[in-house]
């Protein structure tokens, strides 16, 4: 069986990293992540912003470069003791989460973490192997397959299980647009209808599909405020069917909301969007 990619990225990744010019570029890479062009911004409906992998950044370097990120953070010291004290600082923990989340799928626990940077930090800082890598290779492919198939599984049954959750809400009377949004007016409002170039007030509330609320402007006593072309397509959309004194229920399918990846913590991967939003002011 051939090495996956994954494997082969994870082996050259730490090859370069292990010499002087490669740490110096990681660190110069890492000081100007802000300015890179690896990720993409998207917002939450309160205009906050969080950062993506850019969908064109290979997935199996993420995953290299996760090893090595978590190995960075395996020695003794808890990560609540690391300072973040400048920009620099708060730009590598952000890589560091941002580069976590890609082995997200592994579901791995304590004990197989454990070992994942016990290899990683044997190599970086040039121990000799315990095991003959070349010879594990099958064994690893086997193992990423395994949870990977595990990890499509458990997808595939909640996506059955958002689809029928909007299937049942169109059939109680909410519609659906050619994107698959689907909708119920609660109150059509008064005058002209924003379009997706103006900014919006708000009240809302956004929920997963078991009613577990995510977010609420109501709960933070004041309204939001955005650009409506800056915000999910589903919330771009849907807004632009009510106009201002107007209410709307708008149950969102992952790919007019978060996608795959989702907004970790509050959002996951996938999930259905529900929100109900007032729309209160068009500038």
């Amino acid at each position: 069986m051939n090495p996956t990619p994954n494997v082969i990225w994870i082996e050259r990744w730490s090859d370069w990293i292990s010499t002087d010019h490669g740490n110096r570029r990681l660190r110069y890479a890492c000081a100007t992540l802000r300015g890179a062009d690896l990720f993409k911004r998207q917002r939450f409906p309160d205009n906050t912003e969080f950062l993506t992998m850019a969908s064109r950044f290979p997935a199996a370097l993420l995953v290299a470069g996760s090893l090595l990120a978590l190995t960075a953070c395996s020695n003794d010291q808890s990560t609540t003791d690391v300072a973040l004290d400048n920009d620099d600082d708060r730009a590598l923990y952000s890589l560091g989460q941002i580069l976590g989340r890609q082995l997200d799928d592994l579901q791995l626990d304590g004990h197989e973490l454990e070992r994942v940077l016990a290899g990683t930090r044997d190599h970086v800082s040039g121990a000799d192997p315990r095991v003959d890598t070349d010879e594990q290779r099958s064994l690893i492919n086997a193992f990423v397959q395994e949870r990977q198939t595990a990890a499509n599984d458990a997808a595939s049954g909640d996506q059955s299980e958002q689809r029928a959750y909007i299937e049942a809400f169109i059939e109680e009377g909410g519609e659906v647009t050619d994107s698959g949004l689907a909708y119920r007016i609660i109150e059509p409002g008064e005058g002209d209808r924003p379009d997706a170039r103006d900014t919006v007030e708000v009240h809302y509330e956004g929920r997963l599909i078991n009613g577990e609320v995510f977010d609420s402007s109501r709960e933070r006593g004041e309204t939001a405020t955005f650009p409506l072309n800056r915000v999910i397509p589903g919330w771009t959309e849907g807004l632009q069917l009510i106009a201002p004194g107007g209410s709307i229920e708008l149950v969102i399918p992952a790919e007019l909301g978060y996608g795959d990846r989702g907004a970790p913590p509050s959002i996951p991967g996938g999930a259905t969007l529900v929100f109900e939003v007032e729309l209160i002011d068009v500038r």
